[in-house]
């Protein structure tokens, strides 16, 4: 599978037992559907996120293919945090592609790991700097 953003082919890594793809150039994770639900372990905190995200028709990101339909992705803002955090999801509901960085803040500002375990991973995975 190719990175929507960069187009370089991504690798699969296992992150608690789910397969996520992962872009070595620009840090990008791409998760197949329900993937997400299955990273957070608990359904009904899956369940609120999901809801949380809003589709942004002004947002002026650039539209990215989905590596799997090729079509264009929606501009997705989740939650209500600031600086306001927008991801890509698939019209047809193929997945969700979070930049570098972006799983990792959207578990954190909305308390979905609290034993730090995904956010721990990702940190020693990606070596994501530990503000």
């Amino acid at each position: 599978m190719d990175c929507p953003v960069c187009k370089n082919a991504m690798i699969t890594l296992e992150l608690e037992d789910v397969e996520i793809d992962y872009c070595t150039e620009c840090g990008g994770i791409w998760l197949d559907a329900g993937e997400l639900e299955q990273l957070l372990g608990e359904p009904q905190k899956a369940k609120q996120l999901l809801a949380s995200f809003q589709i942004d028709a002004q947002s002026t990101e650039r539209l990215r293919k989905c590596p799997i339909c090729y079509k264009k992705m929606q501009k997705v803002k989740v939650g209500s945090s600031t600086p306001v955090v927008f991801i890509d999801k698939c019209r047809r509901g193929d997945g969700l592609w979070f930049d570098r960085g972006e799983l990792r803040d959207i578990c954190e500002k909305a308390q979905l790991d609290k034993d730090n375990k995904i956010t721990g991973l990702l940190n020693d995975m990606f070596a994501y700097d530990q503000n």
